[in-house]
């Protein structure tokens, strides 16, 4: 009977105990219901006591104010506050280099439209109607140059495009400098295959062909970099997640409701190997994004120093003007080595040896340039001050993809300490932290990663970030590679390569390359024009100044003559 009666205390202190620890679980759930609710769901789904969990999937199997219906809704949740912080930082990111590529677009433009405007001024007050009437050779120059910063070298050849304009320019002034002779087309088709050699515009041709080049392919694939940014975060960051990181997620974030325990975080650690095995593939992007972003870096250097857009297209009147004036000076020459390599031409009929300035509404007078002139009136802004600000975000956006599982596990969402959920209860994690990349979660503690299985769009993307490096390296030395057929593309015949070649540290100080262009207006030397008199004699006319500088602009802009 006593041992009857002992029993009988035993037990019934033993139902005693199991009950006080078992109803705080059991009555803890209107909380987990409020939290619940306000997740947007239904709180009816929520017990009104705990339950056993041995129906649960992802938690622990304990008493459990989540039934399994709960437990699914609260991963498709999780899935959602996975990617909200990402999403959040994806777009950000996105954002800024859409802005900045729309900056650079614009101000390149601009200073095209700008350069072209100044020299159609310019040589519109110079020169009057004479120059409106066949400023076509002109309009088409810049017509061309904006077609390859649109769409590059498989649309415009660059270096074909300034030999024809130079070219054309030749036969248009040698004609009229040359007025006393009649050309055919065979001849003057002599004189432009000799450009090169007579060098009849002196060194101003090679000096700008190697500041265009420079800078356009420069500026060109500079905007394509920051065209390209955008693009692969956005295809990087809408990579869909496994459901082993779905299940990862859903038990790191939402476990602890289940137990009642819903102000719980996870500890930071946990958080770490969940955010590392989770985005694995994206950190393995990293080492060519971090390249890219080096190669946009040393190229914005360059934009600022010898390849500068803007110190390249501002003063090109005033260049071309002094390859027009090159060529009146050393008229006779030029003429003399074509006439010996080309043959002497034949008189022309019905010369008229003298034009008023009325005639040619030529003012004599060049626009003054100075150097020290930097524009800020392209896009409202200037180079200087676009690649500045450009370049404090590309060093920001650097182990962008690395260090996500740490910008995610900060503030509110993780505890520090020991007083944190670490996947199975309040304690703290004991774990090793993960390396980054796919390689490293093979024994990842809380994620089922398959390191065999890397994901085929952030594979896609390494291989575009390779390429788009190599042809930012290559426009470094002032190279253009690229293999796109642009954005317009008419005819292209595929990416041939061109550029300067300059494949050295000397670029940064090539001084040769830059032209040192007057203050103040030219004043050309007389030049003797020689004639056929219609009584068969020769005579020499020693014309005025503005005479002499008016047979300059009748050599640049009469019409062809065949």
């Amino acid at each position: 009977m006593k041992t009857m009666l002992v029993f009988s205390t035993v037990y019934t202190f033993a139902v005693l105990f199991v009950s006080t620890t078992a109803e705080p679980k059991s009555t803890s759930c209107n909380e987990v219901r409020a939290a619940y609710s306000s997740k947007g769901f239904n709180s009816n789904d929520v017990p009104n006591k705990g339950i056993h969990g041995t129906h649960l999937k992802v938690c622990p199997q304990e008493y459990s104010c989540c039934t399994l219906e709960m437990e699914e809704k609260l991963s498709q949740q999780s899935h959602s506050d996975l990617k909200a912080p990402i999403s959040q930082l994806s777009t950000n990111l996105q954002s800024t280099f859409k802005q900045r590529h729309s900056h650079f677009d614009q101000f390149f433009r601009e200073l095209l439209d700008n350069a072209e405007r100044s020299l159609n001024d310019m040589f519109v007050r110079t020169y009057g109607k004479m120059y409106v009437q066949n400023a076509e050779l002109f309009k088409h120059f810049f017509q061309e140059l904006k077609r390859y910063y649109v769409s590059g070298s498989g649309v415009v050849n660059l270096d074909s495009m300034l030999s024809d304009f130079w070219e054309d320019l030749l036969e248009r002034m040698f004609r009229l400098v040359n007025v006393q002779y009649e050309f055919s087309d065979a001849y003057m088709e002599c004189v432009s295959r000799h450009t090169e050699q007579l060098k009849p515009f002196g060194d101003v041709p090679r000096k700008l062909r190697l500041q265009l080049t420079r800078a356009f392919v420069a500026a060109r694939t500079f905007t394509r970099g920051l065209a390209l940014m955008p693009e692969v975060v956005n295809k990087v960051s809408t990579v869909n997640v496994s459901p082993s990181c779905v299940r990862a997620t859903m038990k790191m974030m939402y476990c602890p409701y289940c137990s009642g325990q819903i102000s719980l975080k996870p500890c930071q650690n946990y958080c770490l190997n969940v955010m590392r095995g989770c985005l694995a593939n994206q950190a393995d992007l990293d080492t060519e994004w971090n390249n890219f972003l080096d190669a946009m870096l040393s190229l914005a250097e360059r934009l600022e120093g010898p390849f500068n857009f803007e110190s390249v297209m501002d003063p090109i009147d005033v260049k071309i003007s002094e390859a027009i004036m090159n060529m009146q000076e050393n008229s006779m020459q030029v003429s003399q080595k074509v006439f010996q390599g080309c043959g002497q031409p034949q008189p022309g009929k019905g010369f008229r040896s003298r034009r008023s300035v009325k005639e040619t509404g030529f003012t004599g007078r060049f626009r003054p340039y100075s150097p020290d002139a930097r524009p800020t009136t392209a896009a409202g802004t200037s180079l200087d001050r676009l690649t500045t600000d450009v370049k404090k975000k590309l060093k920001h956006a650097k182990k962008f993809w690395s260090t996500l599982p740490e910008t995610v596990c900060v503030g509110e969402r993780i505890t520090s300490g020991d007083d944190c959920w670490n996947g199975t209860a309040k304690s703290r994690y004991e774990s090793v932290v993960m390396g980054n990349g796919l390689a490293n979660q093979v024994s990842n503690p809380d994620v089922e990663v398959d390191i065999t299985k890397p994901d085929l769009v952030i594979r896609s993307q390494i291989a575009v970030l390779k390429e788009m490096t190599s042809w930012l390296k290559a426009a470094h030395s002032g190279n253009d590679i690229s293999s796109d057929q642009g954005e317009d593309d008419e005819d292209g015949s595929g990416g041939e390569e061109s550029g300067s070649g300059c494949d050295s540290p000397s670029c940064e100080v090539d001084r040769d390359i830059y032209f040192s262009t007057m203050a103040t207006p030219i004043n050309p030397r007389l030049v003797k024009m020689v004639h056929q008199d219609t009584s068969g004699g020769v005579r020499v006319a020693h014309g005025s100044m503005a005479l002499a500088l008016s047979a300059l602009v009748l050599a640049l802009l009469a019409p062809h003559w065949r």
